[in-house]
């Protein structure tokens, strides 16, 4: 079964998704923040997912970010929704910016780079890699 890593923003909303097996982190898509809900019913419908993991914004020194009056909410109706499934927080600092470093040495052009909805992509990406690392043995 797969995981659902998502990072949530006010407008866009970027998703990855883990292989079957979970061995690869691997970019899904970005939908626009009101839609979201509808994308991920309508997703796993289709696909098995065991656990749904969700970028959980932090300052360096560990407070929440303002964000996270959006996410509470998100993640009470999501565990609604869909209650036979784990809904987790994990935390996202500098995914951002990582992302945009990834696009950097992935030698994407600026143009590209300048693309919001792939920054939010490669955000969730790079969340949910964290997060199935974090799980590994010997972390």
């Amino acid at each position: 079964m797969r995981v659902l890593a998502i990072d949530y923003g006010k407008k866009r909303t970027g998703l990855a998704a883990t292989d079957p097996l979970q061995l690869i982190a691997n970019g899904l898509t970005t939908v626009e923040t009101k839609n979201l809900e509808a994308f991920i019913l309508d997703y796993v419908n289709r696909e098995p997912i065991e656990r749904i993991i969700v970028g959980q914004p932090r300052q360096m020194n560990g407070e929440d970010s303002e964000n996270m009056c959006r996410i509470v909410p998100f993640v009470n109706r999501l565990r609604k929704l869909l209650p036979d499934t784990p809904v987790e927080l994990f935390d996202e600092r500098f995914t951002s910016v990582m992302a945009h470093r990834t696009m950097l040495e992935s030698g994407i052009g600026r143009k590209a780079r300048q693309n919001k909805a792939l920054v939010d992509e490669i955000s969730a990406t790079i969340i949910l890699q964290g997060w199935m690392e974090a799980r590994r043995p010997n972390h």
